[in-house]
């Protein structure tokens, strides 16, 4: 990706764009780089401020890694759409980290916290926007929790593969027991068993490394 299209890609996220001065915006595109990632690469481990990532293409993954090494996947970042908790240092009320991989091949801009905070310091409405981007993704987060805490299994792993049937646009979801797990922040041995009884209802059929959902209706109800 040019870095061309890096800076159409920031102008296009930052609502604030055309307010700033030319000084603001010069520092900002100087400030900010353009990053290619393979599938399965970690792009920020929490040790480093990473700055603030911009997808062009491919998708991105941030989860939480216990000490024990098990993740729980806390939401996905799609073409057009920003990650910033891993640009954390910059609210200096966010104290966890986060994990962020890239879930397939990706094309990222990454505009660096200390470009961000020299103009923001001329822009409050730099970190306002910065906070409404952290407080959505907070809602996804406690969506999560609370799945995870107050939900069935059952009930949790019907609206995942609901809600992937969905993104992809198709009945079949190319997901491994293994991945799902890891998605969901359970065990492959719990998922493997659930989604044989899923089988043994009607509800999906299995393949090796994907699962092709064969009634929509069962599930639904799960999920509700």
């Amino acid at each position: 990706m040019s870095c061309e299209k890096c800076n159409l890609l920031m102008q296009k996220s930052f609502p604030f764009w055309e307010a700033l001065s030319e000084k603001d915006k010069e520092e900002l595109m100087n400030g900010a780089g353009c990053a290619e990632f393979k599938k399965g690469q970690n792009i920020h481990n929490g040790t480093v401020c990473t700055g603030i990532i911009f997808v062009k293409t491919g998708c991105l993954r941030v989860y939480m890694l216990s000490e024990e090494g098990k993740e729980i996947t806390l939401y996905r970042i799609f073409p057009g759409d920003v990650c910033v908790l891993s640009a954390s240092c910059i609210l200096e009320s966010i104290n966890f980290d986060v994990q962020v991989d890239a879930e397939e091949d990706s094309r990222c801009c990454i505009l660096s916290p200390g470009a961000f905070l020299k103009v923001s310091e001329r822009k409050p409405e730099m970190k306002n926007f910065l906070l409404e981007k952290t407080v959505s993704r907070f809602s996804e987060v406690m969506w999560v929790m609370q799945q995870i805490l107050f939900m069935s299994f059952d009930r949790r792993l019907a609206i995942f593969l609901l809600s992937e049937a969905e993104k992809e646009k198709s009945s079949e979801i190319k997901l491994t027991h293994e991945q799902i797990a890891k998605y969901m922040g359970s065990a492959r041995e719990v998922v493997s068993r659930m989604l044989k009884y899923f089988s043994s209802e009607g509800y999906v059929e299995l393949s090796r490394g994907g699962v092709k959902i064969t009634d929509y209706d069962s599930l639904d109800r799960l999920a509700l």
